[in-house]
């Protein structure tokens, strides 16, 4: 009962949201429209009372966005309400512009240290390294200052001033820095360059204004540059998406003109639309890959369904996410803005890839992907089979790399990352990002830095082991089976230095990863993580061989 009372009081709430505590618009003959007049003359009274009598007072905002809130739940997850506040969230994912100083930070312990600087951004400018402590931001100590916040005063509009004092990692020696913050444009190309000598490669992080020019740019340099090439991989693994229209310039570089590349469709039928090719592309013949995993969304997957119904290209990697849904921006009164879904898209062979059914909700309020029974099945170009309802399956699924516990460990207490900033200070130069590896000399050196570190953990075989025992306690098992079972502990304990040696070749690469960035930035981390990218090195194996390539393409795809 307490819990159908608490859902009535937040859709209740939630109705304070569509009126003024005026007139409400004229019933409509529509049930549905006379619905909604109802409950909004309803909940007008409704509120109108509870103002007016409740022994305490209600404040406005707040219990007006717990009725946004409420109404939200009965949405997909993309629609929002922005406040005035966040507006500059909503411009940075349609630009990737935003106003600050051009760093990344990571909380370790009491202090934030920076962890990546961005080529020509204040900090930059400022001579700021990875690994640098901010010890007081405008006079004021941010000892155990939450991340969040530090991130947020970092942050603000281009030209005005942050006085920082910085520690040396390894020396310890502070130095007082004043940053101007500029507006960081973050590039939606993060690399490009070649895999082997004869394979383009284009990195896509986000679709924000003008990135598909960038990509375009990107790839006719590398095609003037190396005439011989093979084929292009376009990276969008981790590519949430953005821009639509983004989406189809993008697909355009490497599809004919007058191409259908998606179509939108909606409630409001004066928006449904077509969007094709309107230029020239740059190649309509090279051998292309386009690479995926579950984290790729949205406008990239309107890149790799078009390629893959169009048979343009191979779909590389793990299944996307599934996100057929498109986003219009309304305005609101006091410069607040309704993010709202109006459309799903469709791929050139008429499929939705949307993988979540909000409108259809299970009695607690919660969805579910739509059922294998319920996909449809459609045609590309060639007669391949594709599915909707799912994200987009690869055409050459790659499985996920997944690293050790030892290596993820590693990570997370930042011994990678404290090393790499220790070597950096050490040594004054490497050899090319792409050349650069640590000798066995260097990684015996990794493991005496970790003698005095706690890197502790347990494995998954040990969590699993954990869980069968009180499992076995719980049934009454336990004494039975407790002599097997502590033999069994035993065997499984782990050695960490036998576990370091083990995982030798991944932490010797997370490691080369994290120092080359330390001198040629991002840009050097990707290029020295190429050479053992499975879905890279599949996608470039599978486009310098034309028999492979077309085979793939053929109709023979299940």
């Amino acid at each position: 009962m307490r819990a159908f009372l608490n859902k009535r009081k937040k859709l209740l709430a939630a109705l304070l949201l569509l009126v003024t505590a005026g007139g409400l618009f004229a019933y409509n003959e529509s049930d549905r429209y006379f619905q909604i007049a109802k409950n909004l003359d309803i909940f007008a009274a409704f509120y109108r009372e509870l103002n007016t009598y409740y022994v305490d007072d209600l404040p406005p905002e707040k219990v007006m966005h717990r009725g946004i809130e409420a109404i939200l739940e009965e949405t997909d997850p993309f629609t929002d309400f922005v406040t005035e506040e966040n507006l500059d969230d909503l411009k940075f994912m349609a630009t990737g512009k935003y106003g600050g100083v051009g760093a990344s930070i990571n909380k370790n312990g009491e202090w934030t240290a920076i962890t990546d600087v961005y080529e020509g951004s204040p900090m930059d400018k400022a001579g700021v390294k990875p690994g640098d402590i901010i010890v007081t931001m405008d006079g004021k100590s941010v000892k155990d200052t939450p991340q969040e916040e530090i991130s947020k005063l970092l942050k603000g509009a281009p030209g005005t001033s942050l006085d920082i004092l910085f520690r040396n990692p390894v020396s310890g020696k502070e130095t007082p820095k004043k940053i101007i913050r500029e507006e960081i444009n973050v590039k939606p190309v993060s690399y490009s360059g070649l895999v082997g000598k004869d394979v383009a490669y284009i990195r896509m992080t986000q679709f924000t204004e003008n990135s598909g020019a960038m990509v375009r740019n990107a790839f006719q340099q590398l095609k003037q540059a190396n005439p011989g090439l093979k084929g292009v991989i376009v990276d969008l693994r981790g590519n949430p998406g953005g821009l639509l229209d983004e989406a189809v310039v993008v697909s355009n570089i490497f599809v004919e003109k007058n191409k259908l590349i998606v179509s939108t469709k909606g409630k409001v039928k004066n928006w449904d639309r077509n969007y094709e090719t309107s230029e020239a592309p740059l190649d309509t013949h090279i051998p292309l890959a386009v690479l995926t995993n579950h984290s790729s969304a949205s406008a990239a997957e309107i890149v790799a369904g078009a390629v893959q119904d169009l048979d343009r290209g191979l779909v590389i990697g793990q299944r996307s996410y599934g996100k057929g849904l498109v986003q219009t921006t309304r305005q609101l009164p006091y410069n607040t803005k309704l993010k709202v879904t109006t459309a799903k898209y469709y791929t050139p062979s008429g499929r939705c890839i949307q993988a979540i059914d909000y409108s259809h909700r299970a009695d607690d309020g919660s969805v579910d992907y739509v059922p294998d029974s319920l996909k449809k099945t459609f045609r590309t170009v060639n007669g391949r089979t594709v599915k909707d309802g799912g994200g987009i399956e690869p055409d050459t699924l790659v499985p996920p790399t997944y690293i050790s516990q030892v290596s993820a460990t590693l990570l997370r207490k930042q011994f990678i990352f404290d090393y790499a900033t220790s070597y950096y200070y050490s040594h004054p130069r490497i050899a090319p990002a792409a050349d650069f590896a640590l000798t066995d000399e260097e990684f015996a050196d990794f493991e005496r830095y970790l003698d005095n570190k706690d890197y502790s953990y347990k494995t998954r075989s040990e969590d699993a082991l954990e869980n069968f025992k009180n499992t076995a306690r719980r049934e009454k098992y336990y004494d039975a089976v407790s002599k097997e079972l502590e033999q069994l502990e035993q065997k499984m304990k782990h050695d960490k230095k036998q576990d370091l040696l083990k995982n030798k070749t991944e932490i010797k690469r997370l490691l080369e990863e994290e120092i080359t960035n330390r001198y040629y930035s991002q840009h050097g981390r990707i290029a020295k993580s190429l050479a053992w990218d499975r879905e890279v090195n599949t996608a470039a194996a599978m486009l310098r061989d034309p028999v492979v390539y077309k085979q793939a393409l053929s109709t023979s795809r299940k």
